[in-house]
């Protein structure tokens, strides 16, 4: 039997901390605030209600279920209510909203990260720095991402796209 621990009062620091951690499940290296995905959380004390609104990476994105599952999990495995979870889609979710941290972040794990929208490629090899690489793919393990094998180290890599 599992014991689900109400809190009386909601901590808003304590929530922001829970749902830093919750990853993207594309991406594990990175959680949704890295990039970007959780765009604002509404506690409402006298209700006793937490709102989040997610905006997905784009429209139709399979993983959106997921997080969304992940993002209540997170909360009512720490012992708050059930949240009350909003889809935004507009503004258009954009590789610009990724956290600079996170950018180093999907380099290190051997993703080359969004460039700018005008040169959607990648900057190099993740594995090798090389910037002599081809494109093999225009899409990845995930439609977000491309597939590149870099000349140099002869190694595939992903490119995460920019949108």
């Amino acid at each position: 039997m599992t014991k689900i621990n109400l809190r009386p009062m909601l901590d808003a620091d304590e929530i922001m901390s829970i749902l830093a951690t919750v990853p993207d499940p594309e991406v594990p290296v990175l959680t949704l605030n890295d990039l970007g995905i959780i765009r604002d959380v509404n506690i409402d004390e006298s209700a006793g209600t937490i709102t989040i609104t997610l905006t997905p990476t784009y429209m139709g994105c399979p993983a959106t279920e997921a997080i969304q599952k992940m993002v209540s999990d997170a909360l009512t495995d720490a012992g708050y209510p059930k949240p009350i979870l909003k889809e935004q889609l507009i503004p258009a979710w954009t590789t610009e909203w990724i956290k600079p941290e996170a950018l180093k972040k999907l380099e290190e794990y051997g993703i080359a990260p969004p460039g700018s929208d005008t040169d959607n490629e990648p900057k190099r090899c993740p594995n090798c720095g090389s910037d002599d690489y081809q494109l093999v793919s225009q899409f990845g393990s995930t439609a977000c991402k491309s597939l590149y094998r870099c000349l140099q180290c002869k190694e595939p890599f992903e490119y995460f796209k920019c949108h």
